[in-house]
């Protein structure tokens, strides 16, 4: 039998009584070369994100990549666009290898990554705050024209090796002046990581936001709007609750203000 997330598998138990933002939630539940482990993690992040969104006061709908969207500008008409983690972008997006396969590589849909960033584009040209998380945060990154770590090969802070668990506790350093320091109101925080690859070049008009302890960037935003990604899992259950209804929160806020007229501009 094939490994399939089912949409019924993500839903949270109840919905938002008086929403305050109607969120457009970008992920791929499916995608090639899927495991049980992997299907497994989709249906809990999925699950709690769109679980913390209603926690915080909002609505959604999910914009599932997992086939063609039929029409990616329909995130304009949210008041905000949330994109998930998943598989990686393919190398050809950001100039990375072409002579074989990346490292490490899993997931790859080109036609995915394409309708993420024509979805990012619309969100971005009707001024709605656009929050990513892991591959969302490098969706962001790529689509400003910048590049991405194909595999990092240090990677202890990063993930966990060989016959270990994927995920790990990693201190993450947010830098001063930032959206995000302002967010978690915290010089520094402890994020759940499982990631091989991670922005390289920053895109246009992005600034690092958070680095890992050996300088890997774990964070970018706009700081002219609200654009902001995380490398890291916020929505992992094993991690702390407390960032995660900040990152959330923040950005609900930000998209309400959005519903109401308001410019995410700074």
């Amino acid at each position: 039998m094939s490994i399939e997330v089912r949409v019924e598998e993500v839903m949270p138990e109840r919905s938002a009584a008086s929403p305050i933002a109607h969120i457009g939630v970008l992920v791929s539940l499916n995608f090639p070369d899927m495991t049980e482990e992997t299907a497994d993690l989709v249906r809990r992040f999925t699950r709690v994100s769109l679980r913390t969104l209603v926690e915080v006061g909002a609505s959604f709908e999910l914009l599932d990549t997992s086939t063609p969207l039929p029409d990616p500008s329909v995130a304009a008409r949210f008041d905000g666009l949330l994109l998930l983690g998943g598989g990686d972008i393919d190398a050809s997006c950001y100039g990375g290898p072409t002579d074989g396969p990346v490292p490490h590589s899993y997931g790859i849909d080109a036609r995915a990554d394409h309708d993420a960033f024509a979805a990012i584009e619309a969100a971005e040209a009707a001024d709605r705050p656009v929050f990513g998380i892991c591959r969302g945060s490098q969706l962001i990154n790529v689509h400003r024209g910048g590049t991405i770590i194909p595999d990092i090969e240090d990677y202890g802070l990063h993930r966990g090796g060989p016959g270990e668990p994927m995920f790990l506790d990693e201190k993450i350093e947010i830098e001063p002046g930032t959206r995000l320091r302002a967010i978690l109101g915290a010089d520094s925080t402890v994020g759940r990581s499982g990631h091989h690859q991670a922005v390289d070049v920053v895109g246009t008009g992005l600034v690092a936001a958070a680095r890992a302890l050996d300088g890997t960037v774990e964070g970018v935003e706009d700081p002219e709007r609200w654009t902001l990604g995380v490398q890291w899992h916020p929505e992992d259950d094993d991690g702390p609750a407390d960032a995660r209804l900040q990152l959330f929160g923040s950005f609900v806020e930000a998209c309400a203000a959005a519903r109401h007229g308001e410019s995410v501009r700074d």
